[in-house]
């Protein structure tokens, strides 16, 4: 058993952990809700050049991207959850955003599974990947093996195309549950800021995730009488220990400097609190980080603040009673405000 557990405190202890794991308890198999089909697939589709290949997203634009938009201002990138639905929550949230939402493109990709592109009988030109690999950057099983993280690249390069878009100064991108997976670890690693360049200021938001990419060894010890030596604890997409995707060419002290000098901000659900919740990642090395999501959250902001000397800018906003709903989180006050509201040039 001692090969099994290093000393990370956490709510459970290795006992019951890996018993869980023989008895098939622990999140490691997919609902069978995730791995089935999406129902829908977007007309739109996003040519993606890069490093490893080329392939074409799916994605929905609230506008004609094609053509000169002389009045938008904003861009919010909406990063869906597991079950690769729920496209329209972005333009849902900017239709009850009134004023602040009047000058913005809402672009919701959709990062497909082989069952999605056999259902719907797609090309195989069209990007597809493993079902818990497009949340964490890693290659895409066809028709290249391009990353998530290269997707949002390429959106943000159309988004800073000043022949479309020649008035945009922000760019927001925002994820809930596994969106905010994938946000929260494009944010260390991805290269939005630089493609964007120095005159279009861009937030990540990061909403309820099941987990988050720590820069160090040292974990939340939610439990002092529990010890949980787990391999995967410091591996990635939880650390940046084993075999990192092929897109992150960063050590850990470059990511975290460039991470802490980002504007973001984590939306965290004050009822978003179910430790048994089916997506919620109950691995060995998502249980290092906390008992739930909202504890999870609070926690990982006190880790880069203690990391930071006490100081952090980044802000953690708690939704009072906003459960694990994408929707709710993002149309709550506190979500249009960071979705819509205003930044400055000096933010986070």
């Amino acid at each position: 058993m001692s090969s099994i557990c290093p000393p990370v405190r956490t709510s459970v202890s290795c006992l019951s952990l890996v018993g869980l794991l023989l008895a098939g308890q622990v999140h490691a198999a997919v609902p069978p809700e995730i791995a089935a089909p999406v129902q829908v697939v977007p007309g739109g589709r996003l040519n993606i050049d890069g490093p490893s290949g080329h392939g074409f997203l799916p994605v929905r634009v609230s506008r004609d991207w094609t053509s000169p938009q002389l009045d938008v201002e904003r861009a919010v990138v909406v990063i869906h959850g597991w079950q690769r639905s729920g496209l329209r929550v972005g333009e849902i949230a900017a239709a009850s955003g009134g004023r602040a939402a009047a000058h913005t493109v809402v672009i919701a990709p959709q990062f497909l599974i082989s069952a999605d592109a056999q259902a719907h009988n797609l090309p195989a030109s069209v990007l597809r990947w493993g079902v818990n690999d497009w949340k964490s950057g890693r290659p895409a099983l066809g028709p290249s093996p391009m990353s998530a993280f290269d997707a949002v690249d390429a959106i943000v390069a159309r988004l800073a195309d000043r022949r479309i878009f020649p008035n945009l100064h922000t760019i927001v991108i925002a994820g809930h549950s596994a969106g905010g997976q994938l946000v929260q670890r494009y944010a260390a690693v991805g290269h939005a800021a630089t493609t964007a360049g120095t005159d279009i200021h861009v937030r990540y938001v990061v909403a309820n995730p099941s987990s988050y990419l720590y820069f160090g060894d040292a974990r939340p010890r939610i439990d002092a009488e529990a010890d949980i030596r787990c391999p995967s604890v410091d591996r990635w997409p939880y650390g940046f220990g084993g075999a990192l995707p092929p897109y992150v060419r960063v050590t850990a002290a470059e990511a975290e400097a460039s991470y802490i000098a980002h504007d973001v901000v984590y939306l965290l659900g004050t009822a978003d609190v179910d430790p048994h919740h089916p997506e919620l990642d109950r691995s060995c090395a998502a249980e290092a980080q906390g008992a739930m999501r909202l504890g999870r959250g609070r926690a990982y902001g006190e880790a880069l603040r203690a990391r930071e000397g006490g100081h952090l800018a980044q802000r953690v906003v708690e939704v009072p009673g906003i459960g694990h709903s994408g929707r709710a989180m993002f149309t709550s006050v506190q979500g249009l405000a960071t979705l819509f509201g205003p930044v400055t040039s000096g933010s986070p």
